[in-house]
């Protein structure tokens, strides 16, 4: 336990990325849900992730069967053979294509004024949404950590089996998915049950904070089709930028199309 600040403070130095997309995702959090609801999305996130990756280095499932490099745990924090900001990241991920998802099933009203998005919370395809986003963004950003060793996230993990896209097996992508479902779905559940006599002390406005998230969304993608292009992935940026691409036209079309504008307030 004596270890525990320095290897959390080596984790902040090793992944200061990492910790500048946790940093964005709590200030977003915060100001929709306030502290007491932003620390358990946290922690529900963190640990879901951190079990399904514990049992996926064990016995391929949900992820498929992949193996971790443990060179630098004198250094950062890992627990039970699994880095601790990598389960940790599933946190900011789920949040940002939760909240994109609500945007793309509510009515878009402008890029300023906050728009009714009680119903699309509410509703089971805004998780399916929510799901299929998240996915996309380990689509993208998977091929690219698997290059860790030619970057300065260093050679963390590995397929044994190696797969089909740039080295990823697609029962991870899967995975990512049910994940995804999982984190939201807990949460929504310990929402309308614990959590619903909780206020939402802290919580605040500010300028955007309607399209905020998909600043953070978009952001994670462009910071990792930057590395892919950085390391000489040249096919492997060009794919991500087209799903990027793909992505910000639908909602680009949301928000100009007004019959889109009508079909985000339906269940």
């Amino acid at each position: 336990m004596t270890d525990l600040p320095r290897l959390l403070a080596g984790t902040v130095a090793m992944r200061p990325y990492v910790f500048v997309f946790l940093l964005a995702y709590l200030f977003l959090a915060v100001s929709r849900m306030g502290w007491a609801r932003t620390l358990v999305w946290t922690v529900v996130a963190y640990l879901l992730a951190f079990a399904c990756e514990w049992s996926s280095i064990r016995n391929g499932f949900p992820f498929g069967l992949y193996r971790y490099f443990d060179h630098t745990s004198d250094r950062e924090l890992w627990v039970a053979g699994v880095p601790f900001f990598d389960s940790l990241s599933f946190a900011f991920l789920s949040f940002v294509s939760f909240e994109a998802a609500v945007i793309l099933r509510t009515p878009w009203v402008s890029w300023h004024a906050a728009s009714d998005d009680a119903a699309a919370r509410r509703s089971w395809l805004t998780i399916i949404y929510a799901g299929l986003l998240m996915t996309f963004l380990d689509i993208v950003i998977d091929p690219v950590t698997l290059q860790g060793d030619r970057w300065f996230l260093g050679k963390l993990y590995d397929y044994p089996s190696g797969g089909p896209h740039f080295g990823v097996t697609i029962e991870n992508y899967v995975g990512w998915f049910v994940v995804s479902v999982l984190i939201t779905t807990s949460f929504r559940l310990l929402d309308a049950t614990a959590l619903r006599a909780v206020s939402r002390r802290g919580a605040f406005a500010f300028p955007f904070k309607q399209v905020a998230p998909l600043g953070v969304y978009f952001g994670i993608l462009a910071f990792n089709i930057a590395v892919a292009f950085w390391i000489g992935e040249t096919t492997m940026g060009w794919a991500g930028v087209f799903i990027a691409f793909l992505i910000g036209w639908m909602f680009f079309q949301h928000a100009v199309s007004p019959a889109r504008r009508l079909d985000g307030a339906r269940a």
